[in-house]
Parts: C-alpha cells; structure tokens; sequence
C-alpha cells in the first residue's frame, strides 16, 4: 500500500468526470487500498474519491466509524427528505460550508471482489456518500454552498 498525493482545488483533475471501472481487477483493489491508506493517514478524513488522488475513475473508500467501505462504479438509486449538514474537504483545507443533502440515500456499487452491493445511509452517512460521488462528477461541496464558515 502506499499514501497517494491529496489533489487540491487548483488540479484541475477535480472537476473532471470520472470514467467507469470496466473491471474489478488486482490493480483497482491496489488502488482502493492506497486510497485507504490515504485517508487514514489525513487527519479527519472520513472518506476519499479517485480523482483526489489524481485517479479519474469511480472509485470511492469511507469510514465514518463502522469499518471501511470500498465502492467501484457508485451510483445513488434513490434519495429521501433533507438535511442541512456542516462540510468540508480533504481538497479544500480549512474551508467549511453549510448545505444541504438528502437525509438518506441507497447506494448500489461493486465491491473489491467484483459483487454487487447496496447501502442505505442515513445522516452523516448519507452526507458521506453524496459528497464523495460528487466528486466522481467533478463536484465540489463549495458548489453548493449555502453559507461559509470560518474554521
């Protein structure tokens, strides 16, 4: 495993749409788990997307305190309610901003071996997932924004 390089606002790479994992092969779990390791290596991160690491593929990792969770090709399936949340980004040191999220999602994906899995989070969870994909399609959370907050 290896900690990658956190890419920051200025790389363009962030705004770029990732292209979908045609296969679950050794190289893709190798860089799943060097995108674990990057994560736990930063302080607060709780979760990472390929193209933080300079990787344009739809990748995601996150742990928000109940075990890491690997995801190729994430797609949210459906969403319900809202909540205004407090976020901030590993590519965006010392920035903060309030907006608002689905208060609960279900995301379908595949796993490191290739299967096919479903999550339903709700809360910070919830938060998690819509932020990290977002990045998959060269979203920002400063795009949506309702207010910023000084850290």
């Amino acid at each position: 495993m290896a900690i990658r390089q956190i890419r920051t606002v200025e790389d363009e790479v962030l705004r770029k749409k990732c292209r979908p994992v045609e296969e679950v092969n050794d190289q893709i779990r190798q860089l799943l788990d060097d995108m674990a390791e990057t994560m736990y290596h930063t302080e607060n991160g709780a979760g990472l997307a390929a193209p933080q690491v300079g990787i344009l593929k739809r990748l995601v990792v996150l742990d928000m305190g109940d075990g890491l969770i690997k995801l190729v090709n994430p797609v949210i399936i459906s969403q319900e309610g809202s909540q205004e949340v407090i976020e901030g980004c590993l590519s965006i040191p010392g920035v903060a901003g309030r907006l608002i999220r689905p208060a609960k999602v279900t995301v379908e994906a595949l796993n490191e071996k290739g299967e096919k899995v479903r999550y339903i989070g709700t809360g910070e969870l919830a938060k998690c997932f819509c932020h990290e994909l977002d990045h998959l399609d060269g979203v920002l959370f400063t795009d949506k924004v309702t207010e910023y907050i000084h850290l």
